[in-house]
């Protein structure tokens, strides 16, 4: 069943909530309770030292959306490729979380920008009218994406696995000391204003040594902005979306005063096992009563 939770407008309020953590600096740095003006998002760009540009090396800014006929070929990531310019809405929540993904991860958002335009380009040779796989796998990443980092193979296949209860409440104290994750996808981040019933990420899992936990937070998001911008620059970059994989958010330790109950797991709506761990549905022949008496 869905929360209905107000979403949290208060810019310093998300900053303190988790899974914001990315992008904390810059929701205390705009304030209020409205996305700011596209004037305060490009000056934002202007202060980094090194300004976001898009993977043609045109420099970024946020503009309006185009008029209707007035849009670049291939759409919304062809205008970023081919001017450097990202179509925000003024006071939408959604676009201004996309910005912030641009400030939090300047280089993994430029190379996501060019594998987009690269499968364009590859479905316009081929004269295929689809998207494809690669372009819906890297919208589902930059919609819904999640960098999990770990020093603990052993955690890491528990999250393969969907081994759910054990992940997040018989290992939570391992996991909070060897596991962090970083929220990447902007749709996440405007849906945990209020988080609701079955809320997933797409993720993907990144092991590091001991000394990488120990870094200070600034530096371990460097780390997975240029790890994440290798990973979709080249062979890595996964192919389909089924090479994804599957979180659900409210499971993560602290992002929901529910999930400090062991019983919270145990609900297999949101917290499902795996294809291969799933209980086989029985055919006729294999019916049990109730089966036999439905049919």
């Amino acid at each position: 069943m869905p929360d209905y939770r107000a979403p949290i407008r208060d810019l310093a309020a998300l900053a303190g909530r988790p899974l914001f953590e990315p992008v904390a600096g810059w929701l205390r740095h705009f304030g209020g309770s409205a996305p700011p003006d596209l004037a305060a998002l490009n000056a934002a760009l202007a202060s980094l030292p090194a300004p976001p540009r898009a993977a043609s090396g045109m420099p970024l800014r946020f503009v309006a959306p185009a008029a209707a006929g007035d849009g670049e070929e291939g759409g919304y990531e062809e205008r970023i490729f081919a001017r450097g310019e990202v179509e925000t809405r003024p006071g939408n929540w959604h676009d201004f979380c996309h910005a912030l993904a641009w400030l939090a991860y300047p280089r993994a958002k430029r190379a996501l920008n060019g594998r987009h335009h690269a499968a364009l380009l590859a479905q316009r040779a081929a004269g295929r009218a689809e998207r494809g796989a690669a372009r819906d796998a890297a919208t589902q990443f930059d919609e819904c994406g999640m960098a999990v980092v770990s020093a603990d193979p052993a955690l890491l296949e528990l999250l393969r696995g969907h081994a759910w209860r054990a992940l997040f409440w018989q290992e939570r104290e391992r996991l909070a000391r060897r596991m962090r994750f970083f929220v990447f996808g902007h749709a996440s981040w405007d849906a945990l204003r209020a988080p609701f019933f079955g809320l997933t990420a797409k993720a993907l899992l990144i092991e590091v040594g001991e000394p990488w936990l120990a870094q200070p937070f600034s530096s371990q998001l460097e780390s997975v902005d240029a790890r994440l911008a290798g990973m979709f620059s080249g062979d890595a970059a996964p192919a389909r979306p089924r090479e994804l994989q599957p979180l659900p958010l409210l499971g993560i330790p602290g992002v929901v005063a529910e999930n400090e109950s062991a019983a919270y797991y145990d609900d297999a709506r949101q917290f499902r096992p795996s294809r291969r761990n799933r209980p086989k549905k029985k055919g006729p022949a294999e019916a049990g009563p109730e089966m036999e008496a439905e049919v």
